[in-house]
């Protein structure tokens, strides 16, 4: 069994470190969800175009990504409160330039100062539960994680619409920063260190490696639904992602210290939900940009109203993740992702056959199904991939796990949006209407989308698990 490290941490301290992180996360959490409800007011208070404007995401993802990978290394060189206090101190900074940002190319690197800090913390929080909580306790506390990770998507996009319809689009950040500001008062007083340091060597050609390799493959992906697949901006891109990627795997598996052990995928639990996980995320985060597009351009409803629906479906899917850990510890997460993406994948289908007369509260109904399936799903899944190996390679299984959830997102989203246009063209030169066109394309995406669950449902059948120890002998590299 895997002990924690920091099991002699008295429990009220336990409880003000989690506390401290998960309100940091929650914070750079529902930052990213702010944007894209404002980037029409953005766009015309700037005077710059939809392909312009999409930097906001882009450059904010971008970083991200980058910065996700290289946790792995940061964790295991400082400490926990060392490392924290950085990263939510910059957050805030980016928070603060951002707000007061008079010129687009200011906002632009505010949001890129915002995304340095944010990239570390969620990995961090990972880690930090992995020390803290054993095993067969770990469900509970990553349902803690779920409810901040799912509540802030939740209020996000109808909070944004609210302030963007009656505020200037800056009080968006003007919101966040007093409680990142707070976040950082509060953890200089009671954060204390979690796992051991020690003093691992930065291989710079590693970064270089990750940061061509992650960067060129989110951003290639990034611009495919917007750029023919043969332009510089998405083959090269992709190009120059993989060729990197594949450098990095070569001269990870021939490090004594590398930037990310790959010889973690030697784990066949953690292989087998981190696949899951990724199909199942490229799914999820193309149709949560496409209901969107449905309210609103197809029914003509607008971004706040828009918001109001789909928010039923993630108040619950943030409510039952503490639920969904608890029953991870009693269960598992074979019996509850298998009825999790059952129930995703019913739904999606359904979803996939709604036309432009069906009744909105038949689509909130679809939309609590499938949230119900996510929030028995997401956790559980991530739980058992960390639970499969051992405690030292923590921060490594983090940070692959992390960054195979922004490669899933990209991907689905560039992949649904790129489906949607053609069947959507293809209508138009039918001679149907733009909203028939449009809503074929919808209902394919969604079917689409219910065959990724689908193959993800398919998947948790070969899950075999013993909650409570890891199925594999140490990872090595080779």
């Amino acid at each position: 069994m895997i002990q924690a490290k920091n099991q002699n941490i008295p429990s009220a301290q336990v409880k003000s470190i989690l506390g401290v992180i998960l309100m940091g996360s929650f914070v750079t959490i529902l930052n990213q969800t702010l944007m894209s409800t404002a980037l029409p007011s953005i766009m015309k208070e700037f005077s710059i175009t939809a392909t312009q404007g999409q930097w906001l995401t882009t450059a904010y993802m971008l970083i991200n990504g980058i910065m996700v990978p290289i946790t792995a290394y940061l964790v295991n060189r400082f400490t926990t409160r060392q490392l924290y206090l950085f990263s939510m101190i910059v957050f805030s900074m980016g928070t603060f330039v951002a707000a007061t940002a008079n010129i687009y190319a200011v906002l632009i690197i505010g949001r890129m100062i915002q995304a340095i800090g944010a990239g570390i913390v969620l990995p961090l929080l990972m880690i930090v539960i992995l020390y803290l909580f054993p095993i067969e306790k770990r469900g509970s506390a990553m349902g803690l994680v779920g409810l901040a990770m799912n509540f802030a998507p939740a209020i996000g996009p109808t909070f944004s619409g609210w302030v963007v319809q009656n505020y200037h689009w800056n009080m968006l950040f003007y919101f966040i920063l007093p409680f990142a500001v707070i976040d950082v008062v509060v953890a200089f007083f009671v954060l204390n260190n979690v796992g051991e340091t020690g003093h691992p060597k930065l291989d710079g050609i590693s970064v270089i490696y990750s940061t061509l390799g992650f960067g060129g493959l989110l951003f290639g992906l990034s611009n495919a639904s917007s750029n023919d697949f043969i332009s510089v901006n998405v083959a090269l891109s992709l190009i120059i992602g993989i060729i990197s990627l594949v450098l990095l795997v070569n001269r990870s598996n021939h490090s004594k210290e590398p930037l990310l052990n790959f010889g973690i995928f030697k784990y066949k639990g953690y292989r087998l939900n981190l696949i899951i996980s990724f199909v199942l995320t490229a799914g999820m985060y193309g149709a949560i940009m496409l209901l969107p597009i449905y309210f609103q351009t197809i029914r003509g409803m607008t971004p706040l109203e828009s918001g109001m629906i789909l928010l039923p479906g993630s108040i619950l899917m943030a409510i039952m993740s503490p639920v969904t850990g608890k029953m991870f510890d009693k269960y598992g997460s074979k019996r509850l992702a298998m009825s999790g993406l059952l129930l995703v994948t019913i739904g999606t289908f359904i979803i996939g056959l709604i036309d432009l007369n069906t009744p909105i509260k038949y689509i909130v109904l679809l939309q609590i199904v499938r949230s119900l399936g996510f929030s028995l799903t997401l956790m559980p899944i991530q739980t058992a991939a960390f639970n499969a190996v051992p405690l030292e390679l923590a921060a490594h299984a983090s940070a692959m796990f992390n960054t195979q959830r922004q490669l899933a997102g990209s991907m689905g989203t560039a992949l649904f949006v790129v489906v949607m246009t053609v069947v959507s063209q293809e209508g138009v030169a039918q001679q149907l209407s733009t909203e028939l066109s449009d809503l074929a394309g919808f209902q394919m995406v969604f079917k689409l989308v219910g065959l990724f669950s689908l193959v993800a449902f398919i998947m948790t059948l070969f899950i075999k698990e013993n909650p409570y120890l890891p199925d594999a002998k140490p990872a090595r590299n080779v």
